[in-house]
């Protein structure tokens, strides 16, 4: 499995909530309790998008955005003031006019001319592995319009205001697709992707990434990696760094410990079986490099995980 796709499965961003939203000027929506990460796309018409901070962001037809902020605000223009206040998956009007009603399955808004369209997929992202997918972002990541990704939202539209057996499956992968289009457009357009994601790319250091991430628990060494990549130890450890940005063995503690930190919350298993899970015999060598890593012991970490979860 390669990389982008170990930290969408592992993040567990596969199960999201989508609703299409029709709105007619003016109109004005803030999210003030919003999921992890949220994909808006705009069909038809326009859209700004406000994180309170910046300039807002004009979204034409077509675009897409990734929101990974907890508050935000919708609008067909950045002077209208917002009508309805979204905490979880309750609206609250401010004004009379910001009550939106359902017209179809998962679609709220009416469809008079000059109506704005978008689609909104909404992701409960949790845990250590999510933070690091949610890394690779900036609070507001906007994707133009393009073939691939327009191809997708039009499957995606098409499906969303349909109530047919099997429908929430069917949207979710719709949705998955369109989310992993849309990080890949990003990644390739952006001056700033993560630099996993440039070392991709690489034929010897993306195969090293791969392998890392299929077996976390196996003891590589450099040399091993080394020579599945077809480079000489030195050689790779230096392309590896230059790359990655670290070097690979620290690439790899860092990983473990993001799949050591889910595992603590997430199951019951000893710390002696988490250890062993991601790559360490000795449960003390795994403590010593967990608290490291996450400032507390791995006990520490679960019962903090208990309180908060």
């Amino acid at each position: 499995m390669d990389v982008l796709s170990d930290l969408l499965h592992r993040a567990h961003a596969t199960d999201a909530l989508v609703r299409q939203l029709i709105q007619r000027p003016p109109w004005s929506m803030t999210f003030a309790d919003a999921p992890p990460l949220t994909l808006v796309a705009t069909l038809g018409g326009h859209a700004f998008v406000s994180l309170g901070t910046g300039p807002p962001v004009r979204l034409a037809a077509g675009d897409i955005a990734l929101v990974s902020t907890k508050a935000y605000t919708i609008a067909d223009d950045p002077g209208t003031a917002p009508q309805v206040v979204i905490r979880g998956a309750k609206k609250y009007p401010i004004t009379g006019t910001g009550e939106v009603n359902p017209r179809a399955p998962r679609t709220y808004g009416d469809g008079t001319p000059g109506a704005t369209t978008m689609l909104r997929g909404a992701y409960e992202l949790r845990g250590a592995v999510a933070e690091r997918l949610l890394a690779m972002l900036p609070p507001l990541a906007v994707v133009p319009a393009g073939p691939r990704t327009q191809a997708a939202l039009d499957l995606l539209a098409a499906e969303v205001a349909r109530d047919e057996p099997g429908q929430d499956a069917v949207l979710r992968r719709l949705l998955d697709l369109v989310l992993v289009l849309a990080l890949r457009a990003w990644c390739a357009a952006t001056d700033t992707p993560p630099a996993w994601y440039r070392a991709l790319g690489d034929a010897g250091v993306g195969e090293a990434l791969r392998l890392l991430h299929a077996e976390p628990a196996h003891r590589w060494t450099v040399a091993a990696l080394a020579a599945r990549a077809g480079l000489s130890r030195a050689a790779f450890a230096a392309r590896f760094a230059r790359l990655v940005g670290e070097p690979p063995m620290t690439y790899l503690t860092g990983w473990r410990m993001a799949l050591a930190a889910d595992l603590l919350r997430a199951t019951e298993d000893t710390v002696a079986a988490v250890a062993r899970a991601v790559g360490y015999e000795d449960p003390f060598a795994f403590s010593v490099a967990f608290k490291r890593h996450r400032g507390a012991s791995p006990s520490d970490w679960r019962r903090a995980a208990v309180v908060t979860s």
